[in-house]
């Protein structure tokens, strides 16, 4: 069961949480996030240190630790359990302020970004001790690894978790930390952004567990984004690799990178509610549940690069002189188009965009887009569905597409439009795909 940063961002949600963990006999693994807001704020106390700014981040770390202080006064009822939290909170801020008066380096900033998980876990122990809660706080440090490349090590993992559950077979309730990890060094790291589902997916897979639980803030995966559409509509049934596709091109509630141990695991995923936990919620697992249209999502901050070249693109080896360019700069592609005389591609990250145009250069004129969109319709054996192609097309006829992706995927059709035109877009594709105005 992973709980988000709204569901544990404050005392009267970690409360509900503490029921919704007991409400079974169930033994289960609890990966909470930081509270809501604390991973941000942590960025900026590490942003305003990498500059010198002192002051700054100083000024952050204290009205910070003011919120937590708040945060467990209104957590807590018993004076043995608000002293607990009161040394659990001061332990922490005291090595953000120690951190005030050292070399700012990335390893600092990776302690620094860990320390919303640790506070969140240990605060949330301390109350279910006061309730009489049975449990286990075990740190993910101690078992969530990393390798060189950042990628989890599955079966590190699972040898490292498994080892603790038998050392505890007298407990049914383990909380541990969302996101953060060691690396192959044995530092402090993390699972990036969004990192928490990843966290609950590959505990899940590892331990081999009968169902793996992210509880949000909204009842399931929608049709649509419910940000900038009026009328959306939960989904009840994804098989992986469509929920994969619209994590990856947009769907907010799910990291991207949370699908693929559950799936390499079969175990099944439970999008469910927080706030309202009878919906239903949406259920992820190796059956698509139905064919056709299931959903659109959207992914901004794209950059589409054209390379035009009559001279060089029919010569054997171009594209994947082109591909290696993106290789060496850790940049991977989104969508793909070729004609006869141009490759146009989409990335997401533009970090070595310079790097990137220069060593492309030689292979022809190259031509920049930034401010694009992604938008993807996704479903079972879509390109095998009557008419989505045609009420797709009506519906974005006054819509300049600058990309269309289609074939890749059983699953997907993608669109590339300039960003101001994406809600634009959603709400209509909302009207044609699925009757929803």
């Amino acid at each position: 069961m992973k709980f988000g940063g709204t569901s544990v961002g404050k005392p009267e949600r970690m409360h509900e949480v503490a029921t919704l963990i007991t409400k079974d006999e169930e033994s289960k693994i609890v990966v909470l996030s930081a509270l809501s807001g604390t991973t941000n704020a942590l960025v900026a106390i590490s942003n305003a240190l990498s500059q010198g700014d002192r002051d700054s981040a100083k000024s952050q770390i204290t009205a910070l630790e003011v919120h937590y202080k708040k945060f467990y006064s209104d957590l807590l009822s018993t004076p043995a359990a608000i002293e607990q939290a009161a040394a659990i909170t001061q332990e922490h801020f005291e090595f953000l302020h120690i951190i005030l008066k050292i070399s700012f380096s990335e390893a600092l900033n990776k302690d620094i970004l860990a320390q919303g998980e640790l506070l969140s876990t240990k605060l949330f122990s301390v109350y279910l001790t006061e309730k009489g809660i049975d449990h286990l706080l075990i740190p993910a440090l101690e078992f969530m690894t990393i390798d060189n490349y950042d990628e989890p090590q599955v079966a590190v993992i699972k040898t490292k978790l498994t080892q603790i559950l038998e050392r505890n077979q007298d407990k049914k309730i383990f909380i541990t930390q969302g996101y953060i990890s060691r690396n192959s060094k044995g530092e402090v790291d993390n699972l990036k952004r969004g990192g928490s589902d990843y966290s609950a997916s590959l505990i899940s897979a590892a331990i081999n567990a009968s169902v793996c639980e992210i509880w949000t803030d909204i009842d399931g995966m929608h049709n649509n984004d419910p940000r900038v559409v009026k009328k959306t509509v939960a989904i009840e049934q994804l098989s992986f690799d469509e929920a994969a596709e619209l994590a990856y091109f947009g769907a907010k509630i799910l990291h991207p990178a949370s699908i693929w141990p559950a799936q390499m695991y079969n175990v099944p995923v439970k999008l469910l509610n927080t706030m309202e936990p009878e919906a239903k919620g949406t259920l992820i697992t190796e059956q698509a549940g139905s064919v056709g249209v299931k959903a659109v999502a959207a992914k901004d901050g794209i950059t589409a690069i054209k390379i035009k070249s009559s001279r060089m693109l029919l010569a054997y080896g171009f594209l994947r002189k082109i591909f290696e360019v993106f290789e060496k700069y850790r940049t991977s592609i989104d969508m793909i188009t070729t004609s006869e005389v141009a490759v146009s591609l989409t990335i997401d990250n533009d970090t070595y965009l310079p790097e990137i145009i220069k060593e492309l250069e030689p292979f022809g004129t190259v031509e920049i887009d930034t401010h694009q969109s992604i938008v993807s319709i996704v479903g079972n054996e879509i390109m095998q569905t009557e008419e989505v192609m045609e009420k797709l097309f009506r519906s974005i006829k006054n819509i300049p597409v600058r990309m269309v992706s289609y074939g890749g995927s059983h699953h997907n059709i993608s669109i590339l439009i300039g960003s101001s035109h994406k809600i634009q877009t959603l709400q209509s594709l909302n009207v044609d795909l699925f009757g929803l105005e």
